[in-house]
């Protein structure tokens, strides 16, 4: 059975970085395209930002782009969310997913029923 945990998640003010993870197990990290949804209060789940199988392709929610990076360390069977800049917008409950299903290495999902395995989330809370 595959488990997917967060990790990191706290309280910083705008401006600060923070670095989410998301450790996998009951498989091989390899097997999988990764992504970061996140959802705030009283509002739908939103892709974040995702990375393919290969580690090479990554993709982003526009209102993220050139903020938050995505990565993984297959050996550690775990993947990263680097924040930066953080702003009040980007309060929310992030949660990491895992795909099985894709077979392209370089193809990163942004679609929440694209993926298989989901964790609990961690909050992230930006005050202004």
């Amino acid at each position: 059975q595959v488990t997917v945990i967060e990790s990191g998640g706290g309280m910083v003010q705008t401006g600060d970085s923070l670095r989410l993870s998301c450790q996998v197990s009951g498989g091989a990290l390899s097997s999988f395209a990764m992504g970061w949804f996140r959802q705030a209060p009283g509002k739908e789940r939103t892709f974040v930002g995702g990375i393919g199988r290969s580690g090479v392709t990554t993709a982003y929610a526009d209102s993220v782009q050139g903020r938050f990076t995505v990565s993984r360390d297959d050996a550690k069977n775990t993947v990263y969310l680097q924040m930066n800049s953080l702003k009040f917008e980007d309060t929310a409950v992030y949660y990491c997913a895992a795909s099985a299903r894709v077979l392209r290495r370089e193809y990163a999902p942004s679609i929440s029923n694209e993926y298989d395995h989901w964790g609990q989330g961690t909050q992230v809370t930006v005050s202004s």
